[in-house]
């Protein structure tokens, strides 16, 4: 579905712009800004849960269980 496309691809769009609070150093840029883009990437996210009819808390449930117990490399 292209409307589904579209999202995706906006959603990518979003989460790098989080990322580029992140670009030249590790500490975090300005919190207001950052939380704008933080909302930006649940929104479509929630969009695309919806259209694509996914129960997004249910999927997020059952990736904890799968992940629970599970090692982390620590680098």
């Amino acid at each position: 579905m292209d409307t589904l496309r579209n999202l995706a691809i906006s959603l990518t769009l979003e989460a790098t712009e989080v990322l580029e609070h992140f670009q030249w150093s590790g500490e975090q840029g300005d919190p207001e800004e950052l939380k704008s883009e933080l909302a930006d990437v649940a929104l479509y996210l929630l969009q695309i849960a919806s259209i694509a009819d996914i129960d997004l808390e249910q999927a997020i449930l059952m990736k904890l269980e799968q992940n629970y117990g599970r090692s982390w490399d620590q680098e």
